[in-house]
């Protein structure tokens, strides 16, 4: 009986099993594989084992350390934004007063909006001749000349990452509502009583409160900024001169513009393992909550 029950559970998982292993660690395995040899798309015939040689020009790669430090500013402006913003937002519709349905779709309808559309939206209204330029220019005339928003790589990531903030508060809202509901109201008339005010209460009870959902908000936006590709693609396609760049735009352009996919194998493993180290570290970190 046992094993006719155990038999029947494999059988149950073979499919998802099956599925796995097909469209997941095999190409995983593959890639790694790849990530030795010199290996181009143009000749898929032809493969030349190197060694670490893909992963030492990795880093000897001027565009990746710019990469890297585009994720890393992306990174410092949209997560906390998303988190500062996002909270702010959801304790306030906490108090469910009226209208406030209304609210919870309004803010979160960014979220369901196409990183596609929202891109290409915000294109339109950041570019040299776009709708804020024309606003600043000639409709409010704050200044004569117009403002090079995306031409210029300071200006075009905080166009990146306030697109992020815009798309990602909607996400951190709802997380919230939902940790803010098991928080004991009687602490917060308990803390009316003491005569503690709306920001003490904040500071004692509810942030105090969701700390482990803030510590889970935390950690997936940062692997999400770590992510970040279409906007980037869209809005600038990592230029000027590759100032814009960040890990996984160049990985495409190389894979499929240079068809390196040698290199571009090599790339993604650095970018795993990156992701895998500071997500360790943000587990150590916080290895209480």
């Amino acid at each position: 009986m046992n094993k006719k029950g155990g038999l029947a559970g494999y059988l149950f998982a073979a499919p998802g099993f099956l599925f796995f292993s097909f469209f997941l660690v095999y190409p995983l395995l593959r890639n790694f594989m790849f990530s030795f040899y010199d290996f181009k798309l143009t000749n898929l015939n032809e493969m030349t084992f190197i060694g670490f040689g893909n992963y030492l020009h990795v880093f000897q790669d001027s565009v990746f350390w710019i990469s890297l430090r585009n994720i890393i500013i992306y990174g410092v402006i949209s997560v906390p934004g998303q988190m500062i913003l996002g909270f702010l937002v959801a304790y306030a519709l906490h108090q469910n007063r009226r209208g406030v349905t209304a609210y919870r779709v309004f803010y979160f309808l960014p979220v369901i909006t196409s990183w596609v559309v929202a891109s290409l939206i915000f294109k339109f209204v950041f570019t040299d001749q776009g709708l804020l330029n024309y606003i600043i220019t000639d409709a409010l005339h704050l200044t004569s000349t117009t403002i090079s928003w995306l031409s210029d790589p300071m200006k075009a990531l905080l166009v990146i990452s306030f697109l992020g903030i815009w798309k990602g508060v909607g996400w951190v809202m709802v997380i919230y509502l939902a940790a803010l509901q098991g928080v004991p109201k009687e602490l917060y008339e308990a803390a009316s009583l003491d005569g503690c005010n709306g920001w003490q209460k904040i500071r004692y009870i509810t942030l105090p409160a969701v700390r482990s959902t803030t510590l889970f908000i935390q950690l997936m936006l940062i692997i999400g900024a770590f992510n970040v590709f279409t906007s980037v693609y869209l809005v600038t396609n990592g230029g000027p001169m590759h100032e814009t760049e960040v890990m996984l735009t160049w990985m495409y352009q190389k894979a499929f513009t240079e068809y390196d996919l040698g290199y571009a194998s090599a790339l993604s493993y650095v970018f795993a393992v990156l992701i895998a180290c500071l997500t360790f570290i943000q587990f150590r970190l916080n290895k209480r909550d």
